[in-house]
């Protein structure tokens, strides 16, 4: 395979060309969000750049403990963008949040890197960083919806929920038809994108090693254990997430506490 195509800053600098297009379509039909995407845009770029030094440093240095704790790190940034972007309460759901993640990423990180990859470390920067990182990344929204999902439909419908409960009904038995129906608004696109995949797009990390000159089998078989264990690490996060955030969300005779929305 040819040797990846380096991409240097004043070449990385006439790509910006091209937000010419969404930033004159948002000026022109004035949507407010020309300097909120000036603004995002700026900041991926500064991140991107800070993180891509710092990650060659970690690489290098390949410490156990140093890579855990930037897993860490960044398990509890996905957390805090999570709670944030839902309409729950911070101090409630934040903690349940953060230990579903470590829970899910550790099962799904162990299973990828140490039976399916079978690497001798699966603390290995260059494979743990990169591959949880996508796992969280793609595991966000699914989160963000199921939570809002779940707890507005409770409160939404409080009366049915209760009647299940004045029925006999155990709390767990009485919540089923409120999962059931986060997971499927949660899971339904991703289903559906999943579906379609090779055929539509190629996803962007097969694509990534392709230009990086790796062989497409190897990128193909890469990618599909990849996808799987995205959607194994994303559904395990969001049953444990709304298992552990129960115990906060409701009062002693199981109803929902009304001081778990944002006012």
């Amino acid at each position: 395979m040819e040797k990846v195509i380096d991409i240097n800053y004043f070449e990385l600098f006439t790509g910006y060309a091209l937000m010419l297009i969404p930033v004159l379509a948002l000026w022109y039909y004035k949507t407010g969000l020309v300097k909120d995407t000036l603004i995002a845009t700026a900041r991926m770029t500064v991140q991107l750049l800070l993180v891509g030094l710092y990650l060659e440093y970690i690489f290098k240095l390949n410490s156990i403990a140093v890579n855990i704790g930037w897993v860490v790190l960044m398990t509890v940034i996905a957390s805090y963008t999570i709670v944030n972007r839902s309409n729950l309460k911070f101090k409630l759901f934040f903690i349940p949040v953060v230990l579903s993640g470590i829970i899910s990423i550790a099962i799904t990180d162990a299973y990828f890197l140490g039976f399916v990859v079978k690497l001798d470390n699966v603390f290995d920067a260059r494979y743990f960083i990169p591959v949880t990182g996508m796992l969280l990344g793609n595991t966000i929204k699914n989160v963000v919806i199921a939570l809002d999902a779940f707890y507005k439909r409770i409160d939404d419908e409080e009366t049915y929920y209760r009647w299940h409960l004045a029925n006999g009904a155990t709390k767990k038995e009485a919540l089923l038809p409120f999962m059931r129906d986060a997971l499927r608004v949660a899971f339904n696109p991703m289903i559906a994108t999943t579906a379609i995949m090779g055929l539509i797009s190629l996803p962007g990390m097969m694509t990534g090693q392709i230009l990086g000159g790796s062989n497409p089998n190897i990128a193909v078989k890469y990618q599909i254990m990849l996808l799987i264990t995205i959607f194994s690490s994303a559904v395990l996060n969001v049953v444990l997430t709304i298992f552990f955030s129960n115990k906060f969300a409701f009062d002693a005779y199981d109803n929902l506490r009304k001081d778990i929305f944002r006012k």
